[in-house]
């Protein structure tokens, strides 16, 4: 393990908290806060993404179950957090570690000035040694800015990062077929391929636990999001945190998800992670060929429909005509615009006062293929 890495670690809330009890697992903390500081200590650059902060607040204010209204939800969640965050310091301090919380939405990440920020601040955090933990600000977050998870939210902190290692710690040892509390015969899944991971169909529990927000179906598709940006991706038991040294020194532990060789520079990553997109342009056959196999821009002759009340420079899906998405991009124009644009007239474009006349809709610079191996 000689190589240095940047590597995320997330820890589901059914990993720090007693269900009964809602009180924190302190062995288990402890051995996490072990294994991330002698991760540091060997040279590699870490992250950790902790849930808990809602259990916790309902523990410490008494409250029986996780409520439905997201501001007494959030309320509750600045009252765990404070609680969580003064519990990592106290074990990271005894053993030396400095650390700090990072606490984001949806629209940090959103705003390309805020998305850099956000890159530079864990770059400099990493030069000063300094161990980051990161959760989703859910004192603040509008419902439709959230992450949602926290698995979807440490995918997006590993491609914002660039990481090659995204540690998924969960109540299971294993991906399963099904789940094994429900289905006895389901069978551990070890390792998937990216071709693989785009094919795979299990049974998963789309629910997480009693005070978790995460089932198997989030960590999966934080997997696709995750190998996608080149980022090689493990789920595995978070009782044993020190396992993730002997997964790093090449052990089969746990599922193992390997990344695409081919990833997106920065720019498209965070065109494809970092940005929410707020409409749907469909495109006919020719169209989809034009951008997915021979690299072009799309044009305005090239949108058949569209969905959505966009702005100008905002993210929307390019879908097929039904309604499969293909690609993301930035557009360059407002839904109100493209209605305004007679396709058999482009001079109009002219008369629109956003792009100086450019026929290009979404530039190819802006545009990042979803998938590969597109249906027509």
């Amino acid at each position: 393990m000689s190589y240095k890495h940047t590597i995320v670690v997330k820890i589901g809330t059914s990993n720090l908290t007693q269900p009964e009890t809602r009180k924190l697992v302190l062995s288990t903390i402890n051995s996490l806060v072990k294994t991330l500081t002698k991760l540091r200590q060997l040279g590699h650059n870490v992250v950790l993404v902790s849930s808990g902060a809602v259990g916790v607040g309902c523990s410490r204010l008494k409250v029986k179950e996780t409520p439905k209204k997201i501001s007494l939800k959030q309320a509750i969640a600045a009252v765990g957090q404070g609680r969580l965050m003064h519990v990592y310091d106290e074990l990271f301090t005894s053993i030396d570690q400095p650390i700090a919380q990072i606490l984001l939405t949806r629209r940090e990440l959103m705003e390309r000035s805020c998305y850099i920020n956000a890159r530079n601040t864990f770059n400099a955090l990493f030069k000063l040694g300094v161990i980051p933990i990161v959760n989703e600000n859910d004192t603040v977050a509008i419902e439709e800015l959230k992450f949602g998870d926290n698995d979807t939210l440490s995918a997006s902190v590993a491609s914002l990062i660039n990481a090659d290692w995204l540690f998924i710690l969960t109540d299971v040892d294993y991906l399963y077929s099904a789940d094994p509390r429900l289905f006895p015969d389901a069978q551990p899944i070890s390792n998937v391929d990216s071709v693989q991971l785009a094919k795979l169909q299990v049974q998963a529990n789309s629910t997480g636990s009693q005070w978790g927000t995460g089932g198997m179906l989030t960590k999966l598709t934080a997997a696709k999001l995750a190998t996608k940006a080149g980022i090689t991706t493990v789920i595995t038991n978070g009782k044993y945190p020190e396992n993730l040294i002997k997964i790093l020194d090449g052990e089969d532990i746990g599922t193992k998800f390997g990344a695409y060789l081919e990833n997106d520079n920065a720019r498209k990553r965070w065109i494809s992670y970092g940005l929410l997109p707020t409409g749907k342009l469909y495109l006919n056959e020719e169209s989809i060929i034009a951008i997915s196999q021979k690299g072009k821009s799309l044009l305005v002759a090239d949108v058949i429909r569209v969905e959505g009340n966009f702005k100008s420079f905002e993210a929307v899906r390019l879908c097929n005509e039904g309604g499969e998405e293909v690609a993301r991009g930035i557009v360059n124009y407002s839904k109100h615009e493209i209605d305004k644009i007679n396709k058999n007239r482009l001079d109009n474009i002219s008369q629109l006062p956003t792009c100086d006349g450019y026929e290009t809709i979404v530039h190819k610079n802006n545009l990042v293929i979803s998938k590969k191996n597109i249906r027509l």
